[in-house]
This record gives C-alpha cells, structure tokens and sequence, in this order.
C-alpha cells in the first residue's frame, strides 16, 4: 500500500505549471469515438483515469498511443461491443461513453461507472436527453443498454443542471438527425471545451457556455488537433495551497476567469491574489478572517474546490461556514480532518468550521477532491508527519503532485508499506 508523507509547516513558494483540465479530459477522450479519423488531443494531464479510458478505446479497437502529453486516438475501426465489467467500472467518468457510442453506432451498453464515491450521482437527465432524442434505454443485468434505429433532434428540458448530462447529450446528439435544443445547460468551461473540439471535428453547436445550447446534427465526423484547457480546480488547489501555507506561489498556464469565485473569496479572506493574463501569483498572510461559502454551479464556487477549502477555513480567525448545494453529503473528509484536530461540525449541507491549530495524524483519503483537502491540511502542520492513504485518489485528478510540491519547497514523499 502506498501512502503520502507529508512534514508541512513550510510556506509554499514559487511558480507551478498548470495541466490539462481532468474533467474536459474525461469528456474529449470518449467524443473522439465519434470522428471517422485520427483526433489528438494536446495539453493533456497525465492521470490514472486517462490510462483506464486507453484499455477502453482499445477494447473498442481504437488504436491509440500516448506520448508526454499529446494523446493520439484512430477511431476508424472502432465497433460498440458491450463492457459490463473491466475499465469501465473504474470511473465515474466512463458515463460519456453512452453519449458517444450512442451518436456514433446508435447503440451502447455499459456497465454503471465507478470512481469517487462521495454520493450517488443519478444519471435520469442523461437517460432522459437519450430518450427524447428516440432512444430506448434498459437495465441489462446492472449495465445501461441504450439503442436507436435512429437518433432525431430534440427539445429537452434539463431538470437538473448537470455537467455530465449537458455533455452526454450534446455527444449523442452532433450526430442525430435535425436540430437539438438543450435548455438549462450547464455552463462550465469543460462544455465550451468539448464543444469546442466537437466543432472543429465538424459538427454545428452553438451556445456552449450558456443555459441553452443547439446542435444541427451532422452525418459524419472528421478528425482534429485539439489543446485541452488548463485545470482550474488543479490550479485553485494550489492557490489555496499557498494561502493555507502562507506562501507565495505563482500559478501558471490558467484562465483567470475560470477561477473569478475563489479569487473573490481568498481575497474576502485576507489573502492577496495578483491576476496575469494567463497566471495567477497568490501571496498568503499570517492571519485570515472567517467568512461564509456556497458551493454552487458554475460560476459559483466549484463544489470541486469544497473539500480543500475546508481545510483552509481551519486556518481563519473565528467561525467559518462552508454550504455545498450541488452536493449534499460531500463531506466525508470532515471526519478525517477531525483525526488532525480540526473542529468542524456538520448541519445538512453545511459544515461549520471553527478555526484551529491542526495535527499531524495518520487519515485517508475518500475520494479525490477529500484527498486534497487533507494534502493542505498536512502541509499546514508544523510538527511531526502527516500520513495520507488512499493516494489512487489523488492520482485520479493530480499529476505530478509531489514533484510540484517538492518544487515549492515541501516536504513530502510517497512511501510504500
């Protein structure tokens, strides 16, 4: 078993250079399926779950190759067969694959996906989008098959603003017959990604961003280079890095704009942000006050960034609280923050966090974002070492975490027992 060592009580200083964003990654990768030729994709991090989606495209027939940070997928002899069991189980992200077997060869069955297991993510608003497009979708043993004679354009009416439903429908539908109209999209910068990508492979979507988006479905999809955005839950990672540590980090290869919600509320805090064109320098300061946060949809604070905040909220003068109204029960890394001394109590969707001096403890990480929060936790203890299990987490949405950390100036190591 692997674990994470962390001796904190050092200020984090220097610049780090931002990855690929995971969550456009695990959504550009399945859309190449719909291209009749070579996609590659650029900027791309190097992660666990990028590998576990490699043996699915091979499992398709794609022939696929990854070379530092450009992954190159040939998706013309691909066929749909069904995955029940194998990679697709390993994470939560495999749900695109629907959406995209679904527009390129009108069927597909796939096992209910894994991945962090914070709280259930119900998938009614892709199966409904599916649906209204004329698929038929059925339960086949624990595997969702969806098939279609043929996909037609279609209204559809998203009662739950969802990322993954937002994506998996546009996916399906750039190859369905007649005009598709999402309404209540979701707006994060992954979908103006994947549109983005879905475009220059040919198709017609307009109004990626916004709360209604339209697809003119096409007939055929070609190959295309693309550059993957940077990370902006990465990047906030660090930024409240340097503040936990009082550092001073500059963050690079970001989009500012992405992050206007955590700046907001760093800078509520104390904290000094400096903001580049595509950087972001973040000065942190000995003493914090307490304030109030929403986890919201894009571009609110991103639920994403909940867990770590946390951990920072600790380290602020009084009584902080933190609400997540995307998730409801997305707090499994209080208990583990309490094993460090963290005094933290939560109501409903809300934790409220007194702020404390933290302790080195040996915790586990959950699932990723929780594994993050309890890396910022560690590296704000200043004496003894922090033990963190649970490290195929953080290697889910993290690359390169220790060389970066050790970079500003860390202690931190992985050890293996």
């Amino acid at each position: 078993m692997e674990k994470l060592m962390i001796s904190g009580g050092r200020p984090l200083r220097g610049a780090v250079q931002i990855s690929g964003a995971k969550n456009s990654a695990v959504a550009l990768i399945p859309a190449a399926i719909l291209a009749e030729t070579e996609v590659v994709l650029d900027n791309l991090p190097e992660l666990s779950d990028v590998a576990t989606y490699m043996e699915i495209l091979t499992e398709l027939g794609g022939q696929v190759s990854w070379e530092g940070s450009c992954l190159r997928i040939d998706p013309s002899r691909m066929i749909s067969v069904p995955m029940h069991n194998g990679p697709v189980k390993k994470l939560r992200a495999s749900y695109y694959m629907m959406g995209a077997l679904l527009g390129r060869f009108g069927e597909a069955t796939i096992g209910m996906p894994g991945g962090c297991n914070f709280e259930p993510r119900p998938i009614d608003q892709h199966i409904k989008g599916f649906e209204a497009l004329g698929a038929t979708v059925t339960n086949d043993h624990g595997s969702v098959h969806i098939y279609a004679r043929e996909l037609r354009g279609a209204k559809i009416y998203l009662d739950v603003v969802s990322v993954g439903a937002t994506i998996n429908i546009m996916l399906a539908a750039s190859r369905a017959k007649g005009t598709t109209i999402i309404e209540n999209a979701a707006k994060e910068p992954e979908i103006i990604d994947v549109a983005t990508l879905l475009n220059a492979m040919g198709a017609r979507i307009k109004g990626a961003g916004t709360e209604t988006i339209r697809i003119e479905g096409v007939d055929s999809l070609r190959g295309c280079t693309h550059s993957i955005i940077p990370d902006r839950i990465q990047a906030g990672t660090y930024m409240i890095a340097a503040a936990a540590t009082c550092g001073d980090i500059l963050i690079d290869n970001v989009i500012p704009k992405h992050l206007e919600a955590l700046t907001a509320k760093l800078e509520e805090m104390g904290v000094r942000v400096i903001e580049g064109d595509e950087s972001l320098r973040v000065i942190g300061q000995p003493e914090y006050n307490s304030i109030d946060v929403k986890a919201l949809v894009y571009p609110g604070f991103p639920t994403d960034l909940q867990s770590p905040m946390t951990s920072l909220l600790t380290q602020a003068k009084g009584v902080s609280m933190l609400t997540d109204l995307v998730y409801s029960s997305r707090f499994k890394h209080v208990p583990e923050l309490a094993r460090m001394g963290a005094k933290i109590r939560v109501e409903g969707r809300t934790a409220v966090i007194e702020g404390t001096k933290l302790n080195a403890a040996k915790v586990r990480a959950s699932d990723l974002r929780a594994g993050a929060a309890l890396v910022i936790a560690g590296l704000t203890v200043d004496t003894d070492v922090t033990e963190i299990s649970g490290v195929e987490f953080i290697d889910r949405g993290y690359d390169h975490l220790v060389s970066n950390l050790r970079n500003l100036g860390a202690d931190v190591w992985r050890q293996v027992e």
